[in-house]
């Protein structure tokens, strides 16, 4: 391979791995402790921290407004600017050259009908600022690298399986004992618990059987509850049902005509069913729409029938994807056999009718029955990118074949884990450092080279781990150092083949060429073992053996690259371009 063929591939996989590491380095670097408190906090949480800091935001712009009207915008309002300009396009009038606090109040009043619409406006665009920011934040924590409980701590949840319903529902004529009935629904419901932690994005999760018939859960750093409960128990709530647009029509006619049907939440009085002629084979259920922040949001209320027509255990596989003519998301799912039937008969007897996706007390979706769906594949639209993803989410935990609920949840503090992490750290830097000291005066000059490689190795080994999202723990701490030794090992195998080829009287570039030849089938051997235990030890390991095993899988392959690839690119710089005739590796090589 020629030199700048290495050179360029060596330098799009460092740019990578950068991309890959700043999120890493955005969060632990450039993030305020202040600040992570709140982006780590849930969404309803958020959305209440944005909307008081909208408020006091707002106030203290007003009190600048009264102190400085005529001021030009402080960089803490800078990003008004904007908004200004904005506001005076729509109203369609020329913005001035020099924006100040009072510029700011005349461009939302020209905007607006009055003045409650001005301040409501500017309030909504002050929570918009602190939204983005903390939404901001809280991405660069979801795809930076976590600190496992052992470190920064977690939630520990213990779910109780009904594991009595299933039995009493099976069908034992088969052969199958109740007790195994028991065990295999036990294994399946661990299993797909597994699956959908992970699909939603929650890592590095612990699912375990405790006794007969609780699984303990364990997932480090910082998940929202009703993230967690809506996995555990969302699944057996979804159904879809038909939704009654005539009496959708009456009751919305109802409610207009009478104000006080709305209790102070938004949420109807009880009597208003009865009122507004809803008869007893249908009810009214809210419909919802995702917001800015990722949360439902009541859009407004449909009548749809009680009677189910289908239940959520049918769906196979759900996923989103785009239209071929219009180009926007749509969600499609899959239906079981007996699903795909009944979806069938329904549609073909109510096309052009409206069949809303029911989770819980909430609709999550309304769509119109254009034609007959008869093989089992669904796809709906009508939503944007983050409500499809939303939805899916949704069908795919849609039913889960044993009834689970949720018996304890507590949070785990980790008061050892900043000295853990300082012992962790400490171990590495003073492995490394005592590492490249030994390779510096044994090796002199080509232990500088066994310098960089090792930096550069630790380098791509946070990167990848960063990458895949997996969380930090002290096995993996430990696999890290592992990985110091190891690289080390590879670098002291090639030069001990390069000193043999310069005591034999060949010039340098020939034993540089020979020195990496023959060292690089050794450091295969030894490293390909050991990668071939670290995918064992990651398939049949559980929990802290799994972790050790990826951070050593990641060491070797970053090793063997920063081995052969860097360290040889290193060498040929020296010989081929500064034109160097020795090697400065041995105090008894001159």
């Amino acid at each position: 391979m020629k030199k700048i063929t290495r050179l360029v591939i060596i330098v799009a996989v460092l740019a990578a791995c950068f991309a890959f590491l700043w999120p890493s380095i955005s969060w632990y670097g450039r993030t305020s402790k202040e600040d992570q408190a709140v982006a780590t906090l849930s969404l309803e949480k958020i959305k209440e921290k944005s909307q008081q800091l909208a408020r006091s935001g707002a106030k203290a712009f007003y009190a600048e407004v009264k102190a400085n009207p005529d001021s030009k915008l402080s960089a803490e309002y800078k990003w008004l600017e904007e908004k200004v300009k904005d506001n005076f396009d729509k109203a369609d009038k020329e913005a001035p050259s020099k924006i100040t606090y009072n510029s700011v109040l005349e461009s939302y009043s020209v905007s607006s009908i009055n003045t409650a619409q001005a301040y409501s406006k500017l309030l909504g665009d002050f929570e918009e600022n602190y939204r983005i920011k903390i939404l901001a934040d809280r991405k660069h924590y979801q795809n930076s690298v976590k600190l496992g409980l052992d470190l920064s701590g977690g939630i520990s949840i213990i779910v109780k399986a009904d594991l009595d319903s299933v039995a009493k529902a099976a069908d034992l004529t088969g052969g199958l004992s109740e007790e195994e009935v028991k065990k295999q629904a036990m294994a399946q419901t661990i299993e797909n618990l597994t699956k959908k932690i992970d699909s939603f994005g929650l890592s590095s999760p612990v699912v375990r059987q405790q006794g007969d018939d609780r699984i303990y859960i364990e997932l480090p750093g910082t998940a929202e509850s009703d993230t967690i409960n809506s996995i555990v128990q969302g699944r057996g709530m979804l159904n879809f049902r038909l939704t009654r647009t005539d009496l959708t029509k009456t009751l919305n006619e109802y409610l207009s005509a009478h104000p006080e049907s709305y209790n102070e939440d938004g949420s109807l009085k009880e009597s208003v069913a009865k009122d507004a002629g809803i008869p007893d084979d249908a009810e009214i259920l809210g419909y919802y729409v995702t917001d800015d922040y990722g949360l439902d949001e009541r859009a407004g209320y449909l009548v749809i029938n009680k009677e189910i027509v289908l239940d959520g255990k049918h769906i196979t596989r759900a996923e989103v994807g785009t239209q071929e003519t219009t180009g926007e998301p749509e969600v499609n799912f899959i239906l079981d056999s007996e699903g795909a039937k009944l979806m069938g008969d329904f549609t073909s007897a109510h096309k052009n009718d409206f069949m809303c996706i029911v989770s819980g007390s909430k609709v999550k979706s309304n769509a119109k029955i254009n034609n007959a769906i008869m093989n089992g594949s669904v796809a709906i639209t009508g939503f944007t990118r983050q409500e499809a993803e939303n939805l899916k989410k949704v069908l795919q935990s849609a039913w889960l074949d044993v009834p689970l609920s949720v018996e304890s949840q507590q949070v785990i503090g980790a008061e050892l884990g900043e000295i853990a992490i300082k012992q962790g750290l400490t171990a590495i830097a003073i492995g490394l450092v005592a590492i490249m000291i030994f390779m510096l005066i044994w090796y002199k000059g080509a232990g500088f080279n066994a310098c960089v490689v090792q930096v550069l190795n630790l380098y791509i080994m946070f990167s990848v781990l960063s990458a895949l999202n997996l969380t930090l723990t002290l096995p993996m701490i430990a696999g890290i150092i592992l990985t110091i030794g190891m690289a080390v090992d590879a670098n002291v195998i090639i030069y001990e083949r390069i000193k043999e080829e310069l005591a034999l009287g060949k010039d340098r570039a020939a034993s540089i060429s020979t020195g990496f030849a023959n060292g690089m089938w050794a450091i295969l051997d030894s490293n390909i073992t050991t990668f071939i235990a670290a995918v064992f030890m990651s398939q049949l390991g559980t929990g802290s053996i799994k972790g050790f095993a990826y951070s050593l899988a990641i060491g070797v392959l970053s090793t063997l690259f920063t081995t052969l690839v860097v360290s040889r690119l290193i060498f040929d710089f020296g010989t081929e371009t500064m034109h160097k005739k020795n090697i400065s590796i041995s105090w008894r090589i001159k």
